[in-house]
């Protein structure tokens, strides 16, 4: 029979053959069973002799030799002289740090299950008693082992996918009632005053975290910037199973973790690789790879794995270096405290959760929550930012009508940068409460409710996502995304007066805008929005363009935007026509979008601004919105002491309105504010 791979090497080093390695398991059911499966599989190979477990519950009956000792824990089997080589610790979570310690004492090296520990000082602290004590830890994240993450590597230095421009890391599994009960520190943050810290992130998704670090280049605590948390729950536990983390590394990489124990059904988890050319994504628990670049072409890689133990029983015998040491894990433990110390997660409304199954087996699916976390995935936006509703983010501001809160403002500053971040309202609501606008939508994920913004600036993005370009013919991602930002802002309840200033990828000033949103009372069941912006360049002329001026036929879109929600049956109109292609790129005085929207109908009717006769910008089709074009087809130019101004009005009503009701309400606004 041949010799493994690992005495072989051992053998040509030293010029003998390699002593199988001693290990003792702590922890022998739960995950440590498949540590037992994997140890008879190495000591068949003769790289181990498994000589000693340790358990509160003795180990199945045959699940281990005759010869191999048997304790009830790691300080009964130190007690008892026994010196291995190396120690494998399956245990909870909170019983790491201390039997780690256990094992330096003995001069062992130790594989030690992820998370590997409970919190940043335990970390900081077994690095320091390892180093010390001269041993090895390998930290059991077992897709670290991936040869596919080699293979990464490889392909983002090539540049086939492009620039990175974001990664993230996607879980949608399943847990039931009994899996919080299997134990005590089950779902627990803590446990008699210890931390446990059993999150969705932190233990059985805790992969997908870990490698989308490893792709990102995030090892240690220094490659972290900063985490964001957003932590939630649909199980009646303490710690959050529906969460959203943003990570930003000091190599100024964005990490967005969405991950849910609360799925409809279980899916392979991911890692997905951004890139201004193309995609990877990794199916890491297959070792797989699917790669798109951007002329279309998909293929997907098979890879194998190293088996961690395996590597670090040729660490012991030849110096390889560790595929998952427990320094290399400092990232980790950054993103780990940051749960750690955030506050206690929020529970989802019921009104959003289903329970399928009964008794032990029933599990909570959240509503929606695949396409949460792919709308996550694609904004780099939390949860909270997503779906105000239920998650609970609060707005900047709100603009009330009557007494009743119409619309909310925000800021736009967690904006992703290629989103080009800028401020707008959302959700917006008639005065029944249907919500008629969406912002990060899967398919337009940069589209934000009701606001402005023009593609074109000078040659600066500020609309988001990719940039048309006349040359390439196409639209391409660009590393030209500006921001719009406050420098001043003024509240009234019905009204919010505010100073912006548009700004370049560099942080170079553009343009100075003055804004203001006003709502006011129509009837009882329709109220008016009213929008006026004014744009002033500063020392030289700013030229405004679009998709259109650039050489897109159809695609003059910029200036005031509105994004609706999801409509079914809409009816589209203006004075003289209807449909998208009867009004798209139309001047008329005025256009209508009537649909349903999550059931409840509204009409919006946008009148056009008086200052000047710019296109309908219109789309149903593909995706429901509606704007005023301010370079349909050339650009407009902004001189110095020569501002542009656009008033734009809106009746936002409840129900289907027909032409005879949108000509008595535009009449009748006449002189409103």
């Amino acid at each position: 029979m041949p010799l493994p791979d690992s005495r072989v090497a051992a053998t040509r080093q030293t010029g003998h053959l390699a002593p199988a390695s001693t290990v003792a398991l702590v922890g022998v059911h739960g995950y440590g069973a498949r540590h037992l499966v994997n140890l008879a599989r190495l000591e068949d190979a003769g790289q181990t002799r498994l000589v000693a477990v340790a358990d509160p519950t003795p180990p199945e009956p045959g699940s281990v030799g005759a010869a191999v000792e048997v304790h009830s824990d790691l300080a009964s089997l130190a007690g008892s002289g026994a010196t291995p080589d190396v120690v494998v610790i399956a245990t909870p979570i909170q019983s790491h740090a201390p039997l780690a310690r256990t094992a330096f004492t003995l001069g062992s090296d130790v594989y030690l299950e992820k998370p590997p520990v409970a919190s940043m000082a335990q970390f900081e602290e077994l690095l320091a008693e390892a180093a010390t004590a001269g041993v090895a830890v390998q930290t059991g994240f077992q897709s670290l082992g991936s040869l596919a993450l080699d293979r990464i590597d490889e392909l983002l230095a090539s540049g086939e996918i492009g620039t990175v421009r974001g990664i993230s890391a996607e879980g949608r599994w399943v847990r039931t009632r009994g899996y919080f009960k299997r134990s005590r520190w089950a779902g627990k943050r803590t446990l008699d005053g210890v931390d446990v810290v059993d999150g969705v992130a932190t233990n059985p998704l805790a992969h997908a975290v870990a490698t989308a670090l490893r792709v990102a280049g995030a090892r240690t605590r220094e490659d972290i910037l900063s985490v964001e948390t957003d932590l939630f729950r649909a199980h009646d536990i303490e710690s959050d199973d529906t969460s959203s983390l943003r990570i930003r590394t000091s190599a100024g990489l964005t990490v967005m973790c969405a991950l849910t124990l609360c799925a409809a059904t279980q899916e392979r988890p991911s890692v997905t690789v951004e890139g201004t050319t193309g995609r990877i994504v990794f199916y890491y628990t297959e070792d797989e790879l699917a790669i798109t670049t951007t002329d279309g072409d998909e293929r997907v890689e098979h890879f194998g794995r190293t088996d961690l133990l395996e590597n670090l029983l040729r660490h012991r015998a030849t110096g390889e270096t560790l595929l998952s040491p427990l320094e290399a894990s400092g990232a980790f433990m950054t993103v780990m405290e940051a749960i750690r110390t955030a506050d206690a997660p929020r529970a989802i409304p019921d009104g959003y959760v289903t329970w399928e199954g009964d008794g032990d087996d029933a599990h909570p699916v959240v509503r929606d929550v695949e396409t949460l976390i792919q709308r996550a995935q694609k904004a780099q936006a939390l949860f909270s930012e997503i779906l105000p509703d239920w998650a609970g983010s609060a707005p900047s501001g709100s603009l009330l009508v009557n007494g009743t809160n119409v619309a909310d403002y925000r800021d736009g500053a967690s904006i992703a940068p290629t989103l080009a971040p800028r401020p707008y309202l959302h959700p917006v609501r008639t005065l029944n409460g249907t919500v008629v606008t969406d912002h990060l939508p899967l398919d337009h994920v940069w589209h934000l409710g009701v606001g402005v913004a023009i593609q074109d600036v000078n040659g600066v993005n500020c609309w988001g996502g990719r940039t048309y370009r006349r040359e390439a013919g196409r639209y391409i991602w660009r590393e030209d995304h500006g921001r719009i930002h406050a420098s001043s802002q003024e509240f009234t309840g019905a009204s919010l007066q505010e100073n912006l200033v548009w700004s370049g990828p560099d942080g170079t000033a553009l343009l100075d805008e003055t804004r203001r949103w006003e709502g006011a009372p129509v009837n009882d069941t329709t109220w008016l929005l009213s929008l006026s912006f004014t744009l002033a360049a500063r020392d030289a002329r700013v030229d405004l363009g679009s998709p259109g001026s650039n050489g897109r036929a159809g695609g003059g879109y910029g200036g005031f935007f509105w994004r609706l929600p999801a409509a079914a049956e809409p009816e589209i109109r203006t004075e003289d026509a209807a449909g998208e292609a009867g009004v798209h790129g139309s001047t008329s005085p005025w256009l209508s979008f009537s649909a349903q929207f999550s059931g409840s109908e509204a009409t919006l009717v946008f009148l056009a601004a008086p200052e000047a006769p710019d296109p309908w910008f219109v789309r149903s089709e593909g995706y429901p919105g509606v704007g005023l074009s301010l370079a349909w087809e050339t650009p407009l130019t902004v001189a110095p002491g020569t501002p542009v101004t656009r008033t734009v009005r809106v009746l936002v009503a409840d129900g289907r309105l027909d032409v005879a009701q949108i000509t008595s309400l535009t009449g009748a606004i006449v002189d409103l504010p």
